[in-house]
């Protein structure tokens, strides 16, 4: 069989449209294949689950450090807002990453489970308020994306009129289209503005924790440390919650237990996080020396992301008729190794509580548009939806 030596886009609307049929191509590579992420930038895909685990798991090899690579591409690439080197947990190696991350790590574990809980269920239901009446929602516009984002902003003291502009900030440089670089800006402006008015007068938020945490952050550390927080918490707990509710609505061994309690919702979420990640390729890395890495000889300094869902695709317990099994903690969606996902369990529990929240308000959920014309949100990093319009019975207030 001839393999195509091209790159392989995985950035527009026909890799949004059907990933898993572009995983399956670049498989015929072998375990690392060449991707174009964006229009003339090119890199490398770790789609074997061995191989994944092998690269995020060697700090000597690989460095997560991307300034000799940024080199290589235009400065006003769509791409930088997401790879561009910056001073945070997200591009940093040893020392200076576990410096970053002890500030993140310390800062969620201030939040108890069950304080947390009961606050995504309040915001929930408010919501869920908004629509209920209306027999009709945009469960991603209206849900999904709303509620992480009010938690978020609310943790950090994000002022009432800015709120809206950090999330749409996010998701426009996640999408890594032409205005992912205004989007970072707008997002950048914000923060700053808080953590300048954190300097002089602290408050009781986590805007105020990184200020003040004990390993002294100067100001655009802070402010860097702040916008991944954001970022890296809004966008996945968004795109998990949207996917999770796809999959209760959409499959059949799901059908009448969308309401069913917290065991049915935790094990949508499992399967998501498994075969629809909400971050499906990312973890960028770069060869620190020319290296021959499960057969593809990749030079130094380029950029290598591992394909979380078409790594998880190949190691995925089975399901079937007989009932939902899928494993809690082997899947990639929260990378692994050193620069594993901090946040897993407070973005666990939000999605949970909102899949829980929103069956207990509205019982008869359905989609009012076919599930194979729902749109995918084009981008070589996320897996999401754009829309989710469902319909229902209209609930009086």
């Amino acid at each position: 069989m001839t393999v195509e030596s091209r790159p392989t886009p995985i950035h527009g609307p026909v890799f949004a449209a059907d990933p898993k049929l572009v995983y399956e191509r670049l498989r015929r590579h072998g375990p690392v294949a060449p991707v174009e992420i964006a229009p003339g930038v090119q890199a490398l895909l770790v789609t074997d689950y061995q191989a994944a685990l092998d690269l995020l798991r060697d700090t000597d090899t690989f460095s997560k450090d991307s300034r000799a690579w940024q080199r290589t591409i235009p400065p006003d690439s769509p791409l930088m807002p997401m790879l561009g080197y910056r001073p945070t947990a997200m591009f940093s190696d040893g020392e200076t990453h576990a410096r970053y991350r002890a500030v993140i790590t310390d800062a969620l574990a201030l939040f108890e489970p069950h304080r947390l809980q009961r606050q995504v269920a309040e915001t929930a239901h408010r919501l869920i308020d908004r629509f209920a009446g209306a027999g009709h929602a945009d469960l991603i516009a209206e849900y999904a994306r709303q509620l992480p984002a009010f938690v978020l902003t609310t943790w950090f003291g994000v002022p009432q009129e800015q709120r809206a502009e950090v999330v749409d900030s996010i998701t426009g440089l996640i999408e890594s289209t032409a205005q992912a670089g205004a989007s970072y800006g707008k997002l950048l402006a914000v923060v700053t503005a808080m953590v300048a008015e954190r300097r002089e007068r602290p408050r009781h938020d986590l805007a105020s924790w990184y200020v003040t945490h004990p390993v002294g952050l100067d100001d655009d550390e802070v402010i860097r440390q702040i916008t991944l927080t954001l970022i890296a918490g809004h966008e996945p707990t968004t795109n998990l919650i949207g996917n999770a509710l796809l999959r209760l609505l959409t499959d059949a061994r799901y059908a009448g237990s969308l309401f069913g309690g917290a065991m049915t919702a935790h094990q949508a979420i499992d399967e998501v996080l498994w075969h629809e990640p909400p971050m499906a390729n990312l973890s960028a890395h770069y060869p620190r020396y020319d290296i021959t890495f499960h057969g593809r000889e990749i030079k130094a300094g380029s950029l290598v992301l591992v394909s979380y869902a078409a790594a998880n695709s190949q190691a995925a317990p089975p399901t079937g008729d007989g009932g939902l099994r899928s494993g809690e903690s082997a899947h990639l969606a929260w990378a692994a190794g050193p620069h594993a996902c901090p946040a897993r369990d407070p973005a666990l529990l939000i999605a949970i509580t909102a899949v829980e929240q929103l069956g207990s308000r509205l019982s008869d959920l359905e989609l009012s548009t076919p599930a194979e014309e729902l749109l995918w949100r084009p981008g070589p990093f996320h897996r999401a939806l754009m829309h989710l319009p469902v319909r229902f019975e209209p609930v009086a207030g």
